[in-house]
């Protein structure tokens, strides 16, 4: 029985012109008429009694009261509308202004500190502090803001290609425009994986199901339907309404815009909740250490303060030494340590394929030690040929193809690739008939029907999965015999669909019924005593660069499994095409069956998962995350959304559907495991460069504590004038800008980095006092070789005990900051300094720079605004030596720490 029939044209409504006053004073609000407001939905009783009135209307009431006709709105009216309305954004979504920027900035802890101290200093008269004090705020956040604003805007511009999209008719044409383009008024075209784009009244549906979960926490899907409301309590309550935030899991429909962007009620919820965000393992580790260093900070100088006030008596010196050592024992540079390292890795991420949603996703992509993925376009090329049609003998049928071909013909909902696959496998003239009705593809099915009328009769053309089709059918069909289909043939039935899945064939099934002309309407309580015909196989080769992804994603510890819908015979073959070694496969329906604890087991172990639902493979993903991995999970399709959410890095691609891309923070704009290797190696550089930092800043400071306390108290002038400690960790500051830039050991990114506090704390605790260490030996350096210590003579005029102390104090000015901006070299690799890993070119000429600023400025003019004077050429001798020790000692301690604790 060939079919041959004609696409149904497009049903419209008819406005109905005689709407109430209600009705028609909508109109004139979103006409924009004077002394009227513009339609929203803001928070309060007010806005909800709009949405509730408007799911109270006729679906032709509805687009007369927004001023719209069936066809759609023209291109000049949607024009004008977006002019009024504004985009389609969430307001706290949207780029911050330039001062606004530099007001957030200037919120953090770290620079609240330093400004605090500007002002102290500046009120008592200490003019040089203040103005360096403000000198390193504009460093840290100048230099964090200019850079991250240079980063974001290259990524946006490449982000704009991956900006959702929807469907609307305008100037009464299907037009995919951007969802910021979108507005009131819009008729939406909606179908399985599309997002709600904005507040919308549906006009007409078929099986329409959308999930409300980001709004709701209900997992469960809602169907929506055109039929006005009757006594709805809330505006989630409401069948007949879509709200953004959500999006459509099984079936069609159209909607018109009611309300877009801040006015919508996700706006509205999203506006309270801005100050709200959720804090990621990232913050959390860079607030954990943060709250350390001050509170480390708080304890040091109140100690420093007293001892100074106590020992020296006075106490206007001692507060202002107080406020200068809290400078330097503030990592007031992390902030823009921080966001270089990650706009610096979002920028280079960007140039290789992969754009980055939220910048500390970045740190998690390095962190990842499970990468969770589907093998459609993943290991294989997501070129999908149809192979064979045959029927359930395994004979090549053409009744099989053009029934394939006409289901995917006239489906509606979202084209796959198997669909293309057909359409492109077939030439057939379908002018010959028509589509009555349509009953779209859902995951809980596995399967899609079209009915298309055909000599007076309606028949239902069902294509899915061979065992979803095989539950709905009662008989079968060879050539033109029909037979009943019987459990005990079951066996011999799939024979021939094991043998195409063995090959690497994909297996969908076809099957059919005849309905009677006077039926209309169908649903899936239809697709049942189906006559199966036969079988269509479809074979996605395996990708050539899949198996060099495959070893170089193990060389850097990152587990691949696999969660597929597939079965089990076309994931083994193509598993063992690319050298993907099976260590445990599992069905869904096994997994389903298992103990929490069996499930745990398997979960781990296993690394192959078939004929997986969903709601499977999120429940795969939080277990391997509550066991402790951090899990990546790359999809693109419909079914991936939740998985995606749960993951601790969502991946989606540029070419899947509008749903993943929003619950993904990462987006490739190519689908390859080798893009993914890269990304995951560029977090992890990331993430090594910004522990550089902390662990030189951390070590630095808890060294400075013994000698700053030490000195403090022993000595009886200040070790160091306050405007010297600033001018040092203010040069020492602008060694470290190099850092972003720098190289990372390829040992170091070979497995996946996490945030360690606890590591962070130990190495402080061994590295530390080294420094401190070499800071007692200037000392006694000074005071002992180079007579300082006849200050005490109070024989001694008034000038040469002056000249004595800023002799001390010069040295140790000049061997405090050579020595820590040195220390860099050594603490930034695991190897031997210089010889066995060099720094970036960058990372060198700052460090270098600083080092000959600080040897220069005993001898140079500022030294002496400075307080300082000139060194003896001995003292460089002593100094050189002691740069020689310091650093093979602590390179000594640094690979005894790393032996017993680890790189982090």
């Amino acid at each position: 029985m060939a079919l041959l029939c004609p696409l149904l044209s497009d049903r419209h409504f008819r406005a109905n012109q005689q709407g109430d006053r209600f009705v028609k004073a909508f109109r004139q609000q979103v006409a924009g008429q004077p002394g009227t407001s513009r339609i929203g939905l803001p928070s309060g009783s007010a806005s909800e009694g709009k949405t509730l009135d408007f799911a109270r209307m006729t679906p032709e009431q509805a687009m007369s009261a927004l001023g719209v006709t069936p066809v759609g709105l023209t291109s000049e009216e949607a024009e004008e509308r977006l002019e009024r309305h504004g985009p389609n954004e969430l307001s706290h979504l949207k780029r911050r202004g330039v001062v606004a920027d530099l007001l957030h900035r200037l919120r953090n802890p770290l620079v609240i500190q330093m400004l605090i101290i500007a002002l102290v200093s500046g009120l008592i008269g200490e003019v040089k502090a203040s103005v360096t004090v403000s000198a390193m705020i504009f460093l840290s956040v100048g230099l964090s803001f200019v850079l991250d604003r240079r980063s974001s805007h290259a990524v946006e511009s490449l982000g704009k290609r991956i900006q959702p999209r929807a469907y609307v008719l305008r100037d009464g044409k299907e037009t995919e425009v951007r969802i910021s383009e979108v507005v009131p008024g819009d008729i939406v075209l909606l179908q399985t994986g599309s997002v709600i784009p904005a507040d919308l009244r549906v006009i007409s549906a078929k099986d329409f199901f959308v999930s409300e979960s980001a709004l709701t926490g209900e997992s469960m899907p809602v169907e929506k339907t055109p039929a006005p409301a009757l006594q709805p309590a809330s505006p989630l309550e409401l069948p007949n309404t879509c709200f953004l935030g959500s999006s459509v899991i099984s079936g069609i429909a159209r909607s018109v815009v009611v309300n877009t962007g801040s006015r919508t009620l996700f706006g509205a919820i999203a506006e309270k909740l801005a100050a709200q965000q959720e804090e990621t393992a990232f913050d959390r580790g860079v607030r954990s250490f943060t709250w350390l260093m001050l509170r480390f900070m708080l304890v040091l100088v109140a100690l420093v303060f007293l001892i100074v006030g106590l020992t020296k008596g006075n106490w206007i010196e001692a507060l202002l030494f107080a406020l200068s050592i809290s400078v330097g024992l503030t990592p007031q540079m992390l902030p823009m340590i921080l966001t270089v390292n990650l706009a610096k890795g979002a920028l280079a991420m960007a140039k290789k394929k992969v754009i980055v949603k939220q910048l500390p996703a970045i740190q998690n992509f390095g962190a990842i030690d499970i990468l969770c993925t589907d093998k459609t376009g993943t290991l294989t090329q997501d070129r999908v040929v149809l192979e064979r049609h045959v029927d359930i003998l395994g004979n090549e049928s053409e009744d099989v193809l053009n029934y394939a071909y006409l289901n995917s013909y006239f489906q509606t909902g979202l084209r796959s690739l198997i669909d293309r696959a057909i359409l492109d496998a077939a030439e057939l003239d379908p002018s010959g008939c028509r589509l009555v009705d349509e009953l779209p593809f859902d995951f809980q099915r596995r399967r899609m029907s079209v009915v298309v009328e055909y000599e007076g009769d309606h028949v239902l053309i069902c294509k899915g999965a061979v065992e979803e089709i095989y539950s709905c059918c009662s008989h079968y069909q060879i050539d033109e015999e029909i037979y009943p289909l019987m459990d005990i043939i079951r066996v011999d039935l799939f024979e021939e669909v094991e043998d195409l899945n063995r090959q690497g064939f994909r297996v969908l099934g076809i099957a059919y019924r005849e309905f009677d002309r006077s039926r209309t309407t169908f649903t899936v309580d239809d697709e049942r005593n189906l006559v199966l015909l036969g079988y269509i196989a479809f074979y996605d080769p395996p990708k050539e660069t899949t198996r060099e992804a495959l070893e170089l994603l193990r060389n850097a510890s990152v587990q691949v499994k696999i969660l597929t819908g597939d079965n089990g015979f076309v994931t083994e073959k193509v598993c063992e095409d690319v050298g993907l070694e099976i260590t445990g496969m599992v069905r869904g329906s096994d997994l389903a069956a298992m103990s929490p604890e069996e499930f745990a087991r398997t979960v781990e172990a296993a690394n192959i998962f078939v004929k997986l639902t969903p709601a499977q493979k999120e429940e795969i993903i939080r277990q391997l995350r509550a066991a402790g991995h951090v899990v990546g999970y790359m999809g693109d399709g419909i079914n991936d959304a939740p998985a995606l959410k749960a993951a601790d890095v969502g991946i989606a691609v540029d070419s899947g559907v509008d749903v993943a891309k929003e619950s993904a923070d990462i987006i490739l704009l190519e689908k390859s495991l080798l893009v993914l290797e890269e990304g995951i190696l560029e977090g992890r550089r990331v993430f090594a460069n910004i522990i550089k930092y902390i662990r030189m800043g951390a070590s630095s400071n808890f060294g400075n504590m013994f000698s700053v306390v030490g000195a403090s108290y022993l000595l009886p002038f200040l070790p160091m004038q306050p405007a010297q400690i600033l001018a040092n960790n203010l040069l020492y500051d602008l060694s470290q800008t190099g850092i972003p830039t720098d190289n990372v050991d390829q040992e170091l990114i070979a497995r996946p980095l996490r945030w360690n506090v606890s590591g962070i704390k130990w190495f402080m605790v061994f590295i530390g006092p080294i420094s401190s260490l070499f800071d007692y030996a200037t000392f006694a350096l000074m005071w002992f070789v180079f007579n300082c210590r006849a200050y005490l003579d109070t024989a001694a005029s008034p000038e040469t005990r002056e000249g004595l102390m800023k002799l001390f104090q010069t040295g140790w000015f000049v061997e405090s900051l050579l020595t820590q901006t040195l220390i860099v070299h050594v603490i930034r690799t695991r190897r031997f300094p210089f010889i066995g890993s060099r720094a970036s070119a960058y990372l060198m000429f700052c460090t270098m720079a600083v080092m000959a600023v600080g040897a220069w400025l005993p001898y140079s003019p500022l030294g002496a605004a400075l307080g300082m004077v000139p060194l003896p050429l001995a003292y460089w001798i002593w100094i050189l030596a002691f740069l020689t020790a310091y650093a093979v000692l602590t390179h000594s301690v640094k690979i005894w720490f790393i032996n017993r604790f680890g790189d982090h």
